[in-house]
């Protein structure tokens, strides 16, 4: 049962509550007993009440944490998918206390870190000179008045001595009016002595005060100018380095690849590396197939790794097949990594030369279409007419580092920017371009090999990152309850929506729908400012399924790294392995893909995508190989061979799976936008009120009038604001008063169970569309 603490507050007024519930530990296991603590915005579980002071089992923040009812006596509580408690009350009233005791010890802890964040905030900005010159005219005020009253006290003093004096003489006709005269110089005295004290008083107090605040702005400047001369350290290194090896270049030497390691390694957070070697191609000429070739095109690939040495050691062992042998503990480490990644390295014709476009071109579905290489059967009759481009962008310099000096390590999702930085789309409309090249799973769709198919999805997640190589704007920040819908069924041939079902933390649900798939997501994220660049770890996943086949697959996204924040031209690299499985109809396929991070000093062609797909029996089936920004070409493969450390993969003819589209003319003058993003934000009658489309802030940037578009953007975060403590206050009060309040609801999504998964994700309810015909919006919120 729930301990009579319940409605005890704790420190900083976060409430506190404790009591057995059943967590759920494994499918074995299933539910066990534990005793739960609520405290300081943290809950906590022990086995037992003896373990609380030496012992705890585990616990969960619960700022940005989801809080999710699944009956009438489970709920559930995440912090983004790392971490989730699945647990169970023993009654209805007891799982509702909970969950309320839960919803507003996770506000109170929102409320108090802001706090911290606005007076740390607060502090850190550069003090005005207006406010420097009122605070020196108000001490100098208060330093003046101690002056007089010291010249008052002087004065009095002497009067008083002198009655004093008086008061000794043998006159006994005048004692009585020297008394009187003494008792007026002592009034006196004792009163301009109470003033000293007093003006003393006011002036120690007004120094301390402005004292602490100094000193803490004092200290805060120390720290980010520690952190500069460190980023200008490091930046001249790199500079030292890429000179000596444009050096080394000039006098046609090789360049060490310990040249680079201070620049890659320190987007590479893994302590094992991946070398790929490049077998000779059999039969092919440096400039095309030979006539006698077969129709098969054959690449042979191997594979080697090593583990990482430190930057005077980090050198490679091996070449090719034939090569001298590895150490024991090379071969360990080979076996143990092969067993989680095999990536393929592309395939160079000898003599240097890569494949001909016209070459992989052949293999595709030819038609009419210069849209798509798939094609399209577009009726131009009934495609809706769209505009190709948005207004150029103006000119609005800002100063960078008066803004981002401040923001050295914090959340970026917390911290209020100008749309100087922004671009005119949301992050609602940002993820729908995901969804600018699914010709590629129409086509997957027709695939009836799991593998083959999975090489295509492959492809499909690639092309997600393609414009990202020059939008570098930042997208605005959803508000809780914004929702964007995107109907393409005349062109594209799928229509999606999107709603931010979460503010702490920032989450957005999506939902596309297509004839020939389904494809949904989850999507937060977490981001850092370090400097020299941001880096963006997205959280949450996508899925993918057929309904004709029933296969299903599942990934996450790559890191997302933006460089040369302060200093140079900012540019963006993604790097890190993405896992595509396969479920239900595709259960045991998967596809590993590996974005290989951007190196100065890289022989090989920046931006690349290795990777292959495996079978249930981990067996490699398909090769995978290109550009995040440019292409992605697929092979079969016909043949592995080789030792297990080091297989070596013969292909047939690779196939053309993706390639970018050309971006529209003068689109460096509107955001790089291509033409689908000019698309995105154009004007539409009959969506929902609360669509991105209507949201004021980002018209008004769109049009070119930033100066209201940043003081909408502020009202409408303040409106916000206003309403998150509207919903807190009465959270209070109902927990005052004994009885639930509900927590808030997305109005198109609910939280569901992912299906063979212990994950939840915000599912469509499948209510917008009728919605939308019926122009039935009732219960959207007043949010612009």
């Amino acid at each position: 049962m729930t301990d009579a603490a319940g409605n005890a507050l704790a420190e900083k007024g976060l409430p506190e509550m404790k009591g057995w519930l059943l967590k759920w530990t494994n499918y074995i296991k299933g539910y066990q007993r534990r005793w739960f603590v609520l405290s300081k915005g943290v809950l906590s579980y022990y086995r037992n009440q003896s373990e609380i002071n030496h012992t705890c089992r585990g616990t969960i923040s619960l700022h940005g944490a989801l809080i999710h009812t699944v009956d009438s006596c489970t709920f559930v509580i995440s912090n983004g998918g790392t971490q989730t408690f699945h647990i169970k009350a023993g009654t209805e009233v007891e799982r509702q206390s909970w969950v309320t005791a839960l919803e507003l010890a996770k506000a109170k802890a929102i409320r108090a870190i802001e706090c911290e964040e606005e007076e740390e905030t607060e502090t850190a900005h550069v003090v005005p000179s207006q406010e420097i010159s009122s605070v020196v005219r108000d001490l100098t005020d208060r330093l003046e008045s101690m002056r007089t009253c010291y010249d008052l006290i002087t004065k009095h003093g002497a009067a008083l001595q002198r009655a004093l004096n008086d008061l000794e003489t043998n006159e006994e006709e005048s004692l009585g009016s020297r008394t009187k005269i003494v008792n007026e110089r002592a009034t006196l005295f004792r009163i301009t002595s109470n003033a000293m004290i007093n003006a003393g008083n006011d002036y120690l107090h007004t120094a301390e005060a402005q004292g602490h605040k100094w000193s803490k702005m004092l200290h805060h400047e120390r720290e980010q100018r520690q952190r500069l001369e460190e980023i200008i350290e490091q930046m001249a290194k790199q500079q030292s380095q890429m000179e000596q090896a444009a050096v080394l270049v000039r006098q046609n030497k090789p360049v060490s690849s310990t040249s680079g390691a201070g620049t890659a390694g320190s987007l590479v957070t893994s302590d094992e590396e991946m070398e790929f070697f490049d077998a000779e191609e059999h039969g092919y000429s440096g400039s095309g197939r030979s006539p006698e070739s077969s129709d098969c095109e054959r690449g042979t690939f191997i594979l080697k790794m090593h583990k990482r040495r430190s930057s005077s050691e980090d050198q490679v062992e091996g070449h090719l097949e034939g090569s001298s042998s590895e150490s024991d503990e090379q071969k360990r480490t080979v076996q143990t990594v092969q067993q989680v990644c095999l990536v393929s390295a592309p395939r160079v014709a000898s003599g240097g030369q890569g494949d001909d476009d016209d070459d992989v071109d052949k293999a595709l579905p030819a038609k009419e279409s210069t849209d798509s290489i798939y094609g399209r059967n577009w009726n131009p009759d009934l495609i809706k007419k769209r505009r190709d481009r948005v207004p150029d962008k103006p000119n609005h310099p800002i100063s960078l580092w008066g803004i981002m000096k401040n923001c050295i390590g914090k959340d970026l999702s917390k911290i209020p920017m100008p749309i100087n930085f922004n671009e005119p789309l949301s992050m609602l409309q940002r993820l729908v371009e995901d969804y600018e090249y699914t010709e590629i799973l129409d086509y997957a769709a027709t695939c009836q090999d799991e593998c083959e198919q999975l090489a295509y999805i492959a492809a499909f997640t690639v092309s997600a990152y393609a414009t990202t190589t020059n939008r570098t704007g930042k997208p605005f920040n959803p508000l809780l309850g914004e929702t964007y819908e995107c109907d393409r069924m005349d062109d594209y041939g799928w229509r999606c929506l999107a709603e931010q079902v979460s503010h702490h933390p920032p989450v957005a649900a999506l939902h596309c729908e297509s004839k020939n798939w389904t494809c949904w997501q989850e999507f937060s994220m977490t981001s850092k400012f370090r400097g020299k660049y941001v880096q963006i770890n997205p959280l949450g996943g996508v899925y993918v399924q057929f309904p004709n086949s029933g296969r299903r697959y599942s990934w996450r996204k790559v890191t997302t790294t933006v460089n040369n924040i302060i200093v140079g031209k900012l540019w963006v690299d993604q790097h890190g392995e993405m896992e595509i499985r396969g479920s239900q109809a595709a259960e045991g396929h998967k596809c590993i893909l590996n974005f290989i991070p951007y190196s100065y000093f890289s022989r090989d062609v920046q931006r690349s995508v290795k990777g292959v797909v495996m079978n249930k029996d981990n067996e490699v089936k398909w090769v995978v190989r290109g550009t995040w920004d440019m292409k992605i070409e697929i092979a079969p493969v016909l043949k592995t061979s080789g030792s297990v450390s080091s297989p070596t993969y013969t292909t047939g003819e690779f196939k053309l799976a993706w390639r970018r589209r050309p971006a529209p003319p003068d689109s460096d003058k509107f955001y790089n936008f291509t033409t689908l993003a000019c698309q995105l934000n154009e004007e539409e009658e009959g969506v929902a009120p609360t669509d991105s489309r209507l949201r004021p802030d980002q018209r008004l940037m769109e049009q070119g009038d930033w100066d209201e578009s940043n003081k909408e953007k502020l009202r409408l975060e303040e409106k916000q604001r206003t309403e998150r403590r509207r919903r807190e206050n009465e959270a209070e009060e109902a927990a005052a008063e004994g009885r639930p309040y509900p927590a808030y609801e997305p109005m198109w999504f609910k939280r569901e169970k992912e299906e063979g998964s212990e994950e939840y994700v915000h599912v469509f309810k499948n209510t917008y569309w009728e919605a939308k015909a019926a122009q039935n919006f009732e219960g959207c919120p007043d949010i612009y």
